[in-house]
């Protein structure tokens, strides 16, 4: 599901890069990811994430995607040449990852799956394109802030099929990427690594 303008300008504003830096400050200190890995960012946005992804680990190349063409655009103006050197920007669906099998040691993603109808199978796409080992990285809201009296007039989210704490943590082994670590603020949101089992 695309971002509605609501949604583009609270991704796209200043704040949301401070936000990301301290949840990137709370990951490094958890992630062991040797530099050169291959990493993928789903949900890439105007490209803040995937700059943080650069810096902090060292990925020979970051391949980053979104569902959004007018995102990726953004992307493309909002990264420096240094990082579009190291970033290989695309336009894809969560549901249909265009990545062979085994192929990532890290995904990241951030706010991303709560705007999928079919978040499950997401989830399992995730796992096929994990190596064994591989770790996903995600932060995630949950619908008491997305679905409440006000924001769910402003913000576009799918209404069915939602998930809460406990069923986003069940969905997560039942795709075989149980929680490993997680940061999380009851009935507002996650930030949380998981492991995909080998």
């Amino acid at each position: 599901m695309k971002l509605n303008w609501a949604e583009r300008w609270i991704v796209n504003n200043p704040t949301r890069v401070l936000q990301q830096r301290f949840e990137f400050s709370f990951l490094k200190k958890k992630i062991k990811l040797t530099p050169g890995a291959s990493i993928l960012e789903i949900g890439c946005g105007r490209g803040a994430g995937a700059a943080f992804i650069i810096n902090e680990f060292k990925p020979a190349t970051l391949h980053a995607f979104d569902l959004d063409i007018a995102m990726i655009d953004k992307a493309k103006k909002y990264l420096s040449i240094e990082h579009k050197r190291k970033i290989l920007l695309s336009a894809a669906d969560i549901v249909k990852i265009p990545h062979k099998k085994v192929a990532m040691d890290a995904i990241f993603i951030f706010g991303v799956l709560h705007h999928v109808p079919d978040w499950q199978a997401a989830l399992t796409e995730i796992a096929r394109v994990l190596k064994p080992g591989g770790i996903f990285i995600f932060e995630e809201l949950y619908p008491p802030l997305y679905q409440n009296f006000l924001t769910k007039h402003i913000l576009l989210h799918p209404t069915e099929n939602r998930f809460h704490s406990d069923d986003l943590k069940i969905a997560l082994r039942e795709a075989g990427l149980p929680l490993k670590t997680a940061w999380e603020i009851q009935n507002l949101g996650i930030l949380g690594i998981a492991e995909k089992m080998v």
